[in-house]
């Protein structure tokens, strides 16, 4: 496979039907949020030109739209998949210049309508898009709470542990923290009372900051177009069963700070396969699919996808890729192709050495940490935290590196929800106690999560890494720097190994590499 796709599915079990059209800010101050519904009649590198729908309120004449003015991921999605004579629906402040054709010059979303509303369509859930909940850009400028990306780090060192002690032995892992955390977030803005506490000591930073971090985070992937290929896209899906009502506040939050494109749907094969579509979709194919059913008491499926792509700013020639053996924890022995190079950053640990190797535009790196002969990947990932990682990547040292690293290619699956108890999420799973009235109310009984599924994928090769995650978030109702000799790291036994943001020292991406047989 050439593809590493990392996969965040967040899915619960909440939301209802909502109106179409013009909506006002909650709060006083922000600006007044309009939706336009209309037919794409061409595409261009910057621009849409679109004709409003019959009944519309810019009345009948062509528009174009701005599309470089778009920032949340869903937008710009739907705008890289869009084709002539798709009907969508824009979120816009109200103004248009009046050019011939009219020029819209500030949307603040776009989203895929499909045609047909109302029919019996097995693919319905385009069409059922809550177009009134469309991200507002009051939320742009909020500050970041301090330490938010040390805390972040914490988050995935201690959820990397959890996973590898509940992996079974040799098993390759990887999971993506930012994936897992970003369905959460989304999540944690309807809990209340304990289960929002537990939330946020597992999670690491109160709701308010989480939003924060993830806006400025999506704001400055948008702003990085001509680095590697970095997106994060989040949707909201709830059924349109009469048992459930949805919060208008808990919806507005997470199309303001995640861009979420919202649906309203009945929750039958259609909307599975719509769901599965859209991580598809978002992670390049690399996650084909995330849920296997719905079942009756879902009432709701918060979801991220997270893709990947960069090159090496020095990809390996030919002559650089030979054979040789990788020596598996338990002595077995794999044959592998090794990609031997010079490198320049070394990173050291008590118990570890390893290299950073970067990708184009100097932003993400690929970080390796072999531990020394004798201790175990679980051993010296239990030695970690959050605090420990970062000072390792921040104390990197320029000085000439001998390596070696397998290509591998990698996928793994789980369901979280054990590992989040043990992490201390324990009321959120509660029939009995969870308390998310935040999201909404359901007649059939109390709102919790069900499951949290992540599946991952990546693959490390001559010309670069691909990489990609989905973590789905299931909601039911019911009851229940000086000169050195050259160092040697050369992976060809068991090791730690992240995709790092260089800027913050945030792993978005934390595996083991156990095994070079998948």
């Amino acid at each position: 496979m050439q593809k590493a796709v990392l996969v965040l599915f967040a899915a619960l079990l909440c939301l209802t039907a909502l109106g179409c059209g013009k909506k006002k800010a909650p709060d006083t101050g922000e600006p007044e949020i309009f939706v336009l519904e209309a037919k794409i009649l061409k595409i261009g590198d910057h621009q849409l030109l679109v004709e409003p729908v019959e009944g519309s309120r810019e009345g009948a004449g062509q528009i174009y739209v701005n599309t470089d003015a778009l920032r949340d991921e869903t937008s710009l999605c739907c705008v890289k998949t869009a084709a002539v004579g798709d009907l969508v629906r824009i979120g816009y402040d109200g103004l248009l210049a009046e050019t011939y054709p009219r020029q819209m010059t500030k949307p603040y979303s776009i989203a895929p309508v499909r045609e047909g509303s109302g029919t019996s369509q097995t693919a319905a859930p385009a069409s059922d898009l809550m177009a009134e909940i469309v991200p507002s850009p009051a939320a742009a400028g909020t500050e970041i709470p301090g330490g938010s990306s040390e805390k972040a780090a914490d988050f995935a060192v201690r959820l990397f542990q959890n996973c590898l002690g509940s992996g079974k032995a040799g098993e390759n892992i990887l999971v993506s923290p930012l994936s897992v955390l970003s369905a959460l977030a989304m999540t944690e803005n309807g809990a209340k009372g304990e289960t929002l506490s537990e939330m946020e000591t597992v999670l690491g930073m109160t709701a308010d900051g989480l939003n924060a971090y993830f806006k400025t985070l999506s704001d400055s992937l948008a702003a990085n177009a001509d680095g590697p290929r970095f997106r994060l896209a989040n949707s909201i899906w709830f059924t349109n069963d009469g048992r459930f009502n949805v919060s208008r506040d808990f919806l507005q939050t997470n199309a303001d700070f995640y861009g979420a494109g919202v649906y309203s749907v009945p929750f039958d094969d259609g909307t599975l396969n719509e769901i599965n579509g859209w991580v598809k979709d978002n992670t390049d194919g690399m996650i084909p699919q995330i849920l296997d059913s719905i079942p009756e008491s879902a009432v709701m499926y918060l979801v991220n996808a997270l893709a990947f792509e960069g090159t090496w700013i020095e990809p390996y020639d030919e002559y650089q890729v030979s054979p040789g053996e990788f020596t598996a924890e338990d002595g077995t022995k794999h044959t592998a192709e090794f990609m031997h190079s010079e490198e320049n950053v070394y990173l050291e640990d008590t118990h570890a050495s390893g290299f950073l190797k970067y990708y184009k535009g100097g932003k993400y790196a690929f970080a390796a940490l072999l531990p020394e002969e004798g201790i175990s990947v679980s051993d010296y990932a239990a030695s970690l935290t959050g605090e420990k990682l970062t000072r390792i990547l921040n104390s990197a040292r320029n000085t000439p590196v001998t390596a070696a690293l397998p290509k591998f290619e990698t996928a793994f699956g789980t369901e979280l929800s054990d590992v989040l108890k043990a992490m201390g999420m324990e009321a959120a799973f509660d029939p009995s106690s969870a308390d998310f009235s935040g999201i909404g109310t359901s007649s059939g009984g109390n709102i919790f999560i069900s499951r949290v599924l992540h599946k991952t994928f990546i693959s490390v090769g001559e010309q670069g890494t691909k990489a990609g995650a989905a973590t789905v978030v299931e909601m039911e109702d019911g009851c229940a720097l000086m000169e050195e000799e050259p160092k040697r790291v050369i992976l060809d036994r068991p090791f730690v190994y992240m995709l790092i943001d260089c800027e913050t020292d945030l792993p978005f991406f934390i595996g083991a590499l156990m095994n070079t047989e998948e």
